[in-house]
Parts: structure tokens; sequence; C-alpha cells
């Protein structure tokens, strides 16, 4: 049993995954930002790989992108940077435990080379993939095997629009979990909860195999806590990432930032 499945078994409900940019706010500082989501209370690390033409994220995680670009960050330089992430901190690693995802899009890591990307992500100890990009039908013809061979899950999006029967075949396919898009827009938009909750009212009624976190406008205890109500948990990236622009002081950030959607 993976890393995903053990923590949804132990934990269904108020589930916090956290998104950052790899190499922001500065290039070393993935693994510092890693250890203080862990020491402070996130349940699953969503780390963003940045690529040039980000199509869904909106402007907070898009510059955190370009600064990371920027940084010097490429996936050679990440899978560097998480090769001793899963050493005991005794042994001078950084003892992460949690389940770590990364999240990204299909081009760079075809120019990686696909197999390629996914062997050295299993070997650093990564739990699982979102290529928001990546289509259901290449998906189960040729990339769906290869990340099956490297113990790799793969989480899918559905959104408002997504069809009941889209659905069902993404539960289907799906290992670890469904991300549900809170909305068909960009990472970061205020959201209407109240329709929100209505279309995870849907989804929760679909008693899907998977659990289903929420992402897309939750920033704060109040989104966190209405976006658990009808899901197992929720995703937090562009508020998070804005706290680190206005204090880079990662460590502080992050325990004052989690503190205060956890508290």
């Amino acid at each position: 049993m993976g890393r995903l499945q053990q923590l949804f078994r132990s934990k269904n409900n108020n589930v916090l995954n956290i998104y950052f940019t790899a190499g922001y706010p500065h290039l070393e500082s993935t693994l510092q930002v890693m250890k203080a989501l862990e020491e402070n209370g996130a349940d699953i690390i969503e780390l963003g790989m940045p690529y040039s033409d980000p199509l869904a994220d909106g402007p907070v995680i898009q510059e955190s992108g370009s600064v990371a670009l920027q940084n010097g960050m490429t996936i050679k330089v990440l899978f560097e940077q998480l090769r001793d992430m899963r050493r005991a901190a005794s042994d001078e690693g950084s003892g992460i435990t949690l389940p770590v995802i990364l999240m990204g899009y299909l081009n760079p890591v075809l120019q990686y080379g696909f197999e390629k990307f996914c062997a050295d992500a299993s070997a650093v100890g990564i739990d699982g993939l979102i290529l928001p990009d990546l289509p259901i039908r290449e998906f189960e013809t040729e990339f769906g095997p290869v990340m099956k061979k490297y113990g790799l899950d793969f989480v899918f999006l559905v959104t408002p629009e997504t069809s009941v029967e889209r659905i069902r075949k993404i539960d289907a396919l799906s290992t670890g979990f469904i991300y549900a898009v809170s909305s068909s827009s960009t990472t970061g938009k205020d959201k209407n909860f109240s329709e929100v909750e209505l279309y995870l009212q849907k989804l929760q009624h679909l008693k899907l195999n998977n659990p289903v976190l929420v992402g897309f406008g939750i920033k704060d205890k109040g989104t966190f806590i209405s976006a658990c109500k009808y899901a197992n948990g929720a995703i937090i990236g562009s508020a998070y990432i804005k706290a680190l622009t206005e204090n880079p002081d990662v460590k502080m950030t992050t325990e004052s930032f989690l503190k205060t959607i956890l508290k």
C-alpha cells in the first residue's frame, strides 16, 4: 500500500494538501519548504514543477514559476534536490514521510523522457503525479502502464462541467485521489462556495471509489472547512505562495500560515 492509500485509510476527512512551486522563493528553498510543511501539519505535499506556459495557473503561481525558472529550477535539478528527501534527518537527509506528488505539464516531462521521468521520480520517493493536460486516452494506452510500472499514483482532475460518465471513468482510472477543481477558472480566483458546495454534494452522491480533494480558491480556514464538508480534504496553493512572497522566511511563514488554517 502506497503512502497516499495509507494516509486516506488513517485520515478520511480534513486532509490538507499544500501546493508550492519547486525552487521558490529561492532555488534551494524546495526541501526547506517541504520540511516546514511536514512539521506544521500538512498531510500531502504537492510539488509544482515550474513551466513557461502553465495554462491552469493563476498569476500568483505563474509568477512563482517564472521566478523558479529564473533561479535555475529544472526537472533534473529538482530530482537532484529530492534525492535524499526520504532519508531520516539523523542521516543528514530531510526525513520527509508525507506523501509527495509532482504537479506539472506534459511537455517538459516528455522532453525529459517519460519513462526516465517516472523512474527518477520513483527512485527519489515520489508517490504520484498530476499532469492536467494528459488526455485520458493517452493515459490508458501509453502513459498509465509506465506509471504503474514505477509504482506512481496518478491524479485526474474533474470540474463542475465534467459529465457523470466521464467522472465514473476517471474514478475507475485514478489512484490516490480525485482532484475536484472548484470551478472552471485558473488557480487563485475567489469562488462562490454555495455553488461549489452543490457541485461537491453531487460528487459525494456518486459514492466514488477514490477520495476527493478540492482545489482552486481554497485560501483560508473558512474555505478549507467549506470544501471539507462534502469532500475528504482540500488543496491550498496560491494563498500559501502569496504568504511566502510576502515573507520568504520559510519556517516562520509556514508555521504562521498553517496555524491559521488548522487551529
